[in-house]
């Protein structure tokens, strides 16, 4: 039976962890804090992500492993290509009615289509355990490869909005995607992500 959705994440059965062909994804660690900060503190990653801090110390990579952990607002994994940590990709439910689907990766690991392999993973654990209609997601407009990915998992754009990004200091515009149940549905033939404990 689905989920409305995630009112913490206690009402999830366990640790999630999600298996693609080449990628595992599980709820980050402590112990991962070293390798967090190495990938994340990188300015072409942090300019694309609205809240990511530049420079983006292991204070911060501390910070974000533990708040995640009780957040009941957010599903969030670590993204490793063996064993490899490789990025993030997590869905947003502050805004149930409409979760938001976001991702970053480490800038040596792009271009492998890590980034769509892991969205789908994330999205189809979304729609598979919630009750949700549609997710949403947005990219910078001069973030191409973000866009690809989007529109490679479904997403259909939906307009264009400024938002603050706080490495930049500054509003930049960002195009806005949203995903339907319907179109997710029509789209499952990409392959499910294992789920294991």
């Amino acid at each position: 039976m689905l989920q409305e959705f995630p009112t913490s994440i206690s009402r999830q059965p366990g640790p999630v962890v999600l298996e693609t062909e080449r990628l595992t994804l599980r709820r980050p660690t402590l112990a991962d804090v070293r390798a967090i900060a190495a990938l994340a503190n990188d300015r072409r990653i942090a300019e694309n992500m609205r809240v990511l801090p530049h420079p983006y110390r292991r204070e911060d990579a501390t910070h974000f492993v533990k708040s995640v952990a009780g957040d009941g607002a957010n599903t969030v994994f670590l993204i490793e290509h063996h064993h490899n940590p490789v990025g993030v990709v997590g869905v947003d439910w502050r805004r149930p009615e409409t979760p938001e689907l976001g991702y970053w990766l480490g800038v040596e690991h792009w271009g492998r289509g890590f980034g769509t392999e892991a969205a789908r993973a994330a999205i189809d654990f979304a729609f598979e355990e919630f009750a949700i209609s549609q997710m949403i997601s947005v990219a910078r407009v001069v973030n191409p490869a973000s866009r690809n990915i989007l529109e490679k998992c479904g997403f259909q754009w939906s307009g264009v909005e400024l938002h603050r990004f706080a490495a930049l200091g500054s509003s930049s515009p960002v195009d806005c995607f949203r995903l339907t149940r319907g179109v997710w549905s029509s789209l499952k033939n990409w392959g499910h992500a294992r789920r294991g404990a």
